[in-house]
């Protein structure tokens, strides 16, 4: 294969990447734009087998090819047998590997390159090093947060800031040493201190904000991808790495501003967090439950119903019974509309994805700034495994890990409806008030065993 059709197959990949972008813009194109882009990614790894460029053939082909068949025995089945409510951590493991193979990469081509390695060539290793290793290990315990294996609240210890202040310092004085003066050594500690700093960035936050982190370390994967791409001067590399990079870097902003959160407090919020007091005991209080017949009596004379999916929605599989629900109460001449906040679930657009697979109407998903406006003119307002988004606590309680973030107004709603299988609390670790309010009504047990009974009860009304 020549150079000319090398490069003309790369520029086809990176339209492809742009296009798939493109697509994944509507939930209408996202599975096409998701196939595009498969096939751009599909096409930049065959492409390398043909090319021979300066050296004439590929090397270690074995190890090549195992390594292929080794990611895909974990790879197809991993995505083939996912469930909904594991993307996020599927998508921030990922992730992660992807840092961590770039910074890998990085490493054995800067030995290769040895005492001819330039200047430039030197700085863009350095950076991939860095941001690579700290994308991978970050990446790691998002990981471990989503999946709840470890604790969701911020983990913080006394001197802390210190100890992230002190790894900074050291990862920008062995950065200067490598550029300077070259050496493995550093290099490996270098590695070393960005895979540690990882670990005390994420190790502080909480639970709500970690849809911004995956954002972040997104965009930090992609810019570490450009940067190795740079030292293999590999053009393809670059573009991708870029359209990660800027992609992820837009979708972190936009995930801050719908936390009410700032960039650069997520950036430096590892110097200044502190430690959240724990909910320990909670005062045993009354709140009004009802059952499926009294749901469905509610929904039935309603003339707005708004539902507010969330996590528990996904983790019960009951987009399906959901969507029948809200066409029986159509069907009754009822306005049905489905409020979606922006970090609902584990992972920006979550709730969206969740609610496409069951063919919900796209007309009939409002996004919070155009349904807030309607809940004071809503009947019914059903929450169906949500806790967090509606959470007055982000408006009224300073102290609280949400503080800030825009919710959805529920609590203007004539009437509330909760459907939880019990009063713990959402993952942030927070109480949430409203589940005492008088006008609220809780429908404990499994979402969707409790809305097919109000699907059965509806129909005989």
């Amino acid at each position: 294969m020549s150079r000319n059709l090398y490069d003309l197959l790369g520029l086809v990949s990176s339209v492809a990447f742009i296009l798939a972008l493109k697509g994944l813009s509507s939930p209408k194109s996202a599975r096409r734009g998701n196939l595009i882009g498969a096939i751009g990614a599909g096409l930049a790894t065959f492409v390398v087998f043909f090319y021979k460029g300066d050296e004439g053939s590929l090397h270690n082909l074995p190890w090549i090819f195992g390594a292929l068949l080794l990611g895909s025995a974990f790879g197809v089945p991993a995505a083939r047998k996912v469930q909904m409510t594991q993307m996020p951590q599927m998508v921030a493991l990922f992730n992660g590997v992807g840092g961590g193979a770039a910074a890998l990469v990085a490493i054995v081509e800067y030995l290769n390159l040895g005492e001819s390695a330039s200047t430039l060539a030197v700085i863009a290793t350095v950076f991939t090093v860095v941001v690579g290793c700290i994308s991978f290990s970050g990446s790691i315990i998002t990981f471990l947060k989503l999946q709840e294996l470890m604790t969701t609240r911020p983990v913080v210890f006394p001197g802390g800031r210190f100890v992230i202040g002190a790894t900074l310092v050291g990862i920008f004085v062995n950065a200067g040493f490598v550029i300077a003066n070259g050496g493995n050594t550093l290099l490996e500690i270098l590695a070393g201190l960005s895979l540690l700093f990882g670990v005390l960035f994420v190790l502080p936050v909480g639970g709500a904000d970690v849809p911004i982190v995956i954002s972040l370390l997104n965009a930090f994967t992609g810019l570490t991808v450009a940067a190795s791409g740079y030292v293999l001067q590999n053009i393809l590399l670059i573009v991708a790495g870029t359209l990660v990079g800027a992609s992820g870097t837009i979708l972190t902003r936009l995930m801050a501003v719908a936390m009410g959160r700032s960039v650069m407090g997520t950036l430096f919020g590892a110097f200044t967090a502190k430690a959240v007091a724990g909910g320990g005991a909670q005062e045993e209080r009354p709140v009004r439950s009802g059952s499926p017949d009294d749901v469905a009596i509610l929904l039935n004379y309603a003339r707005r119903v708004v539902i507010v999916p969330g996590y528990g929605l996904a983790v019960a599989q009951a987009q399906h019974t959901i969507r029948e629900m809200a066409d029986l109460l159509t069907a009754k001449g009822i306005d049905v509309a489905y409020g979606i906040h922006p970090v609902a679930g584990r992972m920006p657009g979550h709730m969206n994805v969740l609610l496409a697979e069951a063919n919900v109407p796209y007309e009939q998903l409002s996004e919070m700034e155009e349904v807030n406006p309607t809940f004071a003119q809503t009947d019914v307002a059903l929450v169906v495994g949500a806790n967090d988004v509606v959470n007055p606590a982000a408006k009224t309680t300073p102290g609280a890990p949400i503080y800030g973030m825009p919710i959805l107004d529920v609590d203007q709603a004539a009437n509330i409806i909760f459907l939880k299988r019990s009063m713990r609390p959402g993952f942030a670790g927070i109480e949430n008030e409203l589940l005492y309010d008088p006008k609220t009504t809780l429908l404990f047990g499994d979402a969707k065993a409790s809305l097919t009974k109000v699907v059965s009860a509806l129909k005989a009304l």
